[in-house]
């Protein structure tokens, strides 16, 4: 079994226009708001290596509802943890070919989440041209509802094939490099990484536990995500597997440098990366390095 590469983050968030005006001003194009049929929307960072950030806002509080009600694992993970946690990193999702054998794995692994879960939503590029994407999940966890959690997403019908526009980005972001993992209280958070992704760990100098998926590496250490719990605002380590931190890879560390002080973002240099701590619409500390 190949490792599966990432394919997104899920960010909640409490008002969409926030988040997009966050993540504007760090530097990234955001695509045009887009409405799911359970009462969810979001907007979208697409990042050139396939990967992207799912800043996730309730739009429809009836539909929401109505789909938490009907224990659909998505919307009841997400409402959890909103009520737990508020906006953050709720989920890392994998990319699967196959989310039905997926499933079936996740069961025979004691890991399941819950049901299969299928949709499609209209999807709109910058150019005005709208389509449409469908999607199937397979949910996995190993803690409470309120916990962070992972799940493999098959792209049944996939976005649209040219998002070069989308992924161009001012601050010079090309990829995901590293999502930084909490194991709180969680025992089993390096087997659900493990059984989600189909990667084996390895153990870092610094004693963290990496999982190298197909195009982004996965941190799990009890220490904050970059070092300095002055300036990580998502160090919190009680309760369940949290989501710390997002590392970005961009061309020029200088060029990031410059739009974030333009644009009136604060960062700090941390062992060569430039970190930006969590803030409204931007829910968990982010940090950019040069590759």
């Amino acid at each position: 079994m190949k490792p599966y590469p990432v394919d997104h983050l899920v960010l909640p968030v409490a008002h969409i226009d926030v988040a997009t005006a966050r993540l504007s001003n760090l530097g990234f194009t955001v695509a045009p708001e887009a409405i799911h049929p359970f009462g969810t929307m979001n907007a979208c960072v697409f990042i050139a290596d396939g990967t992207y950030l799912e800043p996730l806002a309730v739009h429809d509080p009836t539909k929401y509802r109505q789909s938490v009600a009907k224990s659909d694992v998505f919307t009841g993970r997400d409402c959890d943890f909103r009520a737990r946690h508020g906006e953050g990193f709720s989920a890392l999702v994998a990319a699967t070919k196959d989310a039905l054998a997926d499933h079936q794995r996740f069961i025979s692994s004691d890991l399941s989440a819950g049901d299969i879960f299928e949709f499609s939503r209209p999807v709109q590029m910058p150019d005005g041209s709208r389509s449409e994407a469908s999607f199937r999940l397979a949910f996995a966890a190993s803690g409470s509802a309120a916990d962070f959690f992972l799940f493999s997403c098959q792209r049944v019908k996939a976005l649209p094939g040219d998002r070069s526009a989308l992924e161009r980005h001012a601050n010079g972001v090309t990829g995901l490099a590293e999502i930084v993992l909490s194991p709180g209280a969680d025992q089993r958070a390096g087997e659900l990484v493990e059984a989600v992704f189909g990667v084996s760990s390895t153990l870092s100098p610094e004693g963290d536990t990496i999982f190298p998926t197909a195009n982004a590496a996965i941190r799990v250490t009890e220490k904050p995500a970059f070092g300095d719990a002055a300036i990580d605002a998502s160090s919190e380590t009680a309760g369940g597997l949290r989501g710390t931190g997002i590392v970005f890879s961009v061309r020029d560390l200088a060029v990031t440098a410059a739009v974030l002080a333009a644009n009136g973002v604060s960062s700090a240099e941390v062992c060569g990366r430039l970190v930006v701590p969590a803030a409204p619409g931007q829910g968990v500390a982010f940090a950019f390095e040069e590759k």
